[in-house]
């Protein structure tokens, strides 16, 4: 059975071997090897942990808890950071999913789903009407949240290790919508 609860700082060391290999899993070919190569769990888990050392951070951190395994999936939201010029000015209060990932071996089981509607609740409860998420143009995980409901809404030039990435950010203008409810539901 795999829960998804609240992060705690105990998770660091796990969040952080779980961003490290997702990472090199799904952006090979995607950003430089040299990046990829130079990630560390190390470095990593003691980000994490001192971001979890944070209450006001931490009340935005979720896993997926896998009884036998640990953790397996992570995600992560809070305040918007680089608001896409493709939001309409209608949104009030927007939020950002700053991470959702979930180890290869369990992804297609419903977990990003359950996560995304933890973030999304997380995001709601602080006060946001409205979620968005950059990501990598060239991520095929972008048809999970175009699948999810989410709009694309900008596109943007980021600079990693050296090399210009595009990116494009989506987003959920409504975050109480039915249909974002019915699939999470209906896939669980």
């Amino acid at each position: 059975m795999i829960r998804i609860r609240r992060a705690q700082k105990s998770d660091a060391a796990a969040i952080g071997r779980v961003h490290v290999e997702t990472w090199q899993a799904t952006y090979a070919g995607l950003l430089p090897d040299a990046l990829l190569a130079a990630m560390s769990d190390v470095r990593q888990s003691a980000w994490w942990q001192r971001l979890l050392a944070d209450p006001g951070q931490a009340r935005g951190v979720f896993v997926a808890d896998d009884q036998e395994m640990g953790v397996v999936g992570f995600g992560s939201c809070g305040p918007v950071r680089d608001p896409p010029e493709g939001l309409d000015g209608t949104e009030t209060r927007v939020g950002e999913v700053y991470t959702l990932y979930v180890e290869p071996d369990f992804q297609n089981i419903g977990l990003g789903r359950r996560l995304l509607d933890a973030l999304f609740r997380q995001l709601r409860a602080d006060g946001n009407d409205t979620a968005v998420l950059w990501m990598l143009a060239d991520n095929p995980t972008r048809f999970f949240y175009e699948g999810m409901g989410g709009a694309r809404c900008g596109e943007r030039i980021d600079t990693m290790a050296g090399k210009d990435v595009e990116e494009v950010a989506y987003a959920w203008r409504n975050l109480d919508a039915p249909l974002i409810r019915r699939k999470l539901a209906a896939e669980d």
